[in-house]
């Protein structure tokens, strides 16, 4: 046998290297994966190596209610998998105590191409976003310090920190960065759409081949391939909600960006249902009705959303129904239920 042939079942023994478990065969972990029709990562990988120690332990801290003051609120209750890592259903979330807070929680896929984070962009290091939502009084109102202590005193996690980490020093930072090696891997890329595009044999029908056509010519100057988001902070005309959420003006104090958000991605719209920072629209027939008739003029209101006197987007019915065929081969299966994101996993 020639050394070709070693080194491919070397290569195949490494990639499909598998224990046994109870009889099934859980295949070797494989860490992050750029997709092929993804552009590079903005997340510096370099400075937090994915292993499957970090993995795992930053996936049983998403999962963790100690993160919260009174051990009852995870990053999970309010990021499902089975809706995208949102909080399927709410218009906005509920935290700590059912308290309700002001936006419809975003869904959580592709991070590691997004330069920012949250709705107006507030925090911009993956690295720190989750201290937002544990210190927030109406999300999971607890201290970093209580949290660390609790997961000192836990009988597992110094073992895990060891393992992670080489010592089982439990500190923010760690904690950090074991949490951003799970949400690197919250990567979405086998819709339909993405196999098309790879040309992994699938092709679009006759109708998702003109809602492609409709959405290049009327939707991709803010929902850019292949994220479907150009991650851009825009004010799309829906008013002011009842919230008077002001969008990024807060994080900037720039008057200009009143009522600016950030432009969502369109990848699992099946899922995510309701739909705008604040959850208004239940449904995508909702949401395509507003940009065709409903769109409101206001001082910062994005330019593309007002062109010749005109607001909103021209979409006759059939442009609507074959946007929302386009719009269902953005949605994938695969990732809602990808075992190795699931609570069940640890």
């Amino acid at each position: 046998m020639g050394k070709r042939h070693w080194i491919a079942i070397v290569g195949m023994i490494i990639t499909l290297y598998a224990c046994s478990k109870g009889g099934e065969l859980v295949a070797a972990f494989v860490g992050f994966r750029q997709p092929a029709n993804f552009p590079a990562p903005v997340y510096k990988l370099d400075a937090n190596q994915i292993t499957q120690a970090g993995f795992e332990l930053g996936r049983k801290l998403f999962y963790e209610p100690r993160l919260s003051r009174n051990n009852t609120i995870s990053c999970g209750d309010c990021h499902i998998q089975t809706s995208a890592f949102t909080h399927h259903g709410h218009d906005v979330s509920h935290g700590i105590d059912d308290r309700l807070g002001s936006r419809n929680a975003p869904p959580m896929m592709n991070l590691a191409w997004q330069p920012s984070y949250m709705l107006d962009g507030g925090v911009f290091d993956l690295d720190l976003q989750p201290i937002a939502p544990i210190t927030n009084p109406v999300e999971m109102d607890e201290k970093l310090d209580n949290v660390l202590n609790k997961l000192r005193a836990h009988p597992q996690y110094p073992a895990l920190f060891k393992k992670a980490f080489g010592t089982e020093e439990i500190t923010t930072a760690r904690m950090m960065k074991a949490m951003s090696q799970f949400m690197v891997m919250l990567v979405s890329a086998d819709a339909k759409y993405d196999q098309v595009v790879r040309g992994e044999g699938a092709t679009f029908t006759a109708d998702e081949k003109a809602g492609y056509a409709i959405y290049q010519q009327k939707c991709s100057a803010c929902h850019t391939e292949p994220m479907f988001s150009d991650y851009s902070f825009r004010n799309n005309g829906i008013g002011i909600g009842p919230n008077n959420d002001e969008g990024r003006y807060p994080i900037t104090l720039n008057p200009a960006d009143k009522y600016k958000f950030k432009v969502p991605s369109l990848r699992n719209l099946q899922y995510t249902a309701p739909y705008m920072h604040d959850g208004r629209f239940y449904t995508l027939d909702g949401v395509l009705d507003h940009y065709a008739s409903e769109v409101q003029d206001m001082p910062t209101l994005d330019p593309l959303l007002k062109k010749n006197g005109k607001r909103g987007i021209d979409l006759t019915a059939t442009d609507k129904r074959l946007l929302l065929a386009f719009l269902n081969t953005l949605n994938d299966k695969k990732f809602i239920t990808d075992k190795r994101f699931s609570e069940q996993a640890q």
